[in-house]
């Protein structure tokens, strides 16, 4: 009975010895960041992502493949769709669309990347917003998957003690948001402290860094050129990183709409694990 009882937790130990270490934040990659490319080999750079050890994306599309084909591609390449795009226009008029082609990829997450707006980003723009998400995000949450709000640089106008943004995020009780620090820092406001305030929010980030010198905006536009490689740049990124680690954020997702990105993608990636692992 004793030798028995020693093998079995000798067993266990092994067992357990073998189990693979989870990561708290995984890297992603928005597909936006290759769009020409796709136009030339679809498959091609699906595999460039694998081999970039990149196992999670955002997008949505399906770069004119059957559903049943590029599903097939992402399975042949190991990569899983984590979040995909659902326009505001979407989600306010054909909800259950959006959230079926989130289900159809196993995707956790929903994100919407603008608020149409004519002319400045105003406080009914921005209340009337929080309301379409607010009542998207319990449809997606009843189904199991996660609405954010990406911010682009047109929200931080002042609003009472704070910036429009500031009221996003306190209404904000059934959706999250997925931060661009770089559209935050071109809107004026600091990405870090904003993380930091509110660790909570956040379950995603895209990753991109500012050329040094580039002049912010206030209208969500902005020079593709000066999307650089993380870590070198004026945005921050590598407090950035070390308060995403502490505060959870699950997915760390580089975008880089550069017509470099296939260069610089590699290098941000290195950074990326460089910092997580320090």
């Amino acid at each position: 009975m004793k030798k028995t009882c020693i093998l079995y937790l000798l067993i266990l130990v092994v067992n357990f010895s073998f189990v693979p270490t989870l990561k708290a934040q995984e890297i992603g990659l928005q597909l936006y960041s290759l769009r020409e490319q796709m136009k030339l080999d679809v498959e091609k750079y699906h595999e460039i992502i694998q081999q970039w050890g990149v196992r999670y994306i955002e997008g949505g599309t399906t770069y004119g493949l059957s559903d049943k084909k590029y599903k097939a591609l992402l399975a042949k390449y190991e990569l899983q769709m984590i979040s995909v795009g659902g326009s505001y226009e979407e989600i306010g008029t054909d909800p259950e669309a959006v959230i079926e082609k989130a289900k159809s990829f196993g995707s956790k997450y929903i994100v919407t990347f603008w608020i149409p707006h004519t002319g400045e980003f105003t406080e009914q723009n921005a209340k009337e917003a929080v309301e379409v998400f607010n009542r998207f995000g319990r449809l997606a949450k009843a189904a199991g998957i996660t609405f954010c709000y990406h911010p682009h640089g047109y929200e931080f106008k002042p609003y009472g003690n704070g910036t429009l943004f500031d009221y996003m995020l306190d209404n904000a009780t059934d959706f999250k948001f997925e931060m661009d620090v770089f559209w935050v820092k071109m809107g004026g406001a600091d990405p870090l402290a904003i993380l930091k305030a509110h660790p909570e929010k956040f379950p995603l980030l895209h990753l991109k860094d500012r050329k040094i010198g580039t002049k912010g905006t206030t209208d969500g536009t902005g020079d593709d050129a000066s999307n650089v490689v993380l870590g070198t740049g004026d945005v921050g990124i590598k407090e950035i990183i070390e308060q995403a680690k502490k505060g959870g954020t699950a997915y760390l997702i580089i975008e880089d709409e550069s017509a470099k990105s296939v260069a610089q993608i590699p290098q941000s990636i290195y950074y990326i694990n460089q910092t997580l692992n320090n």
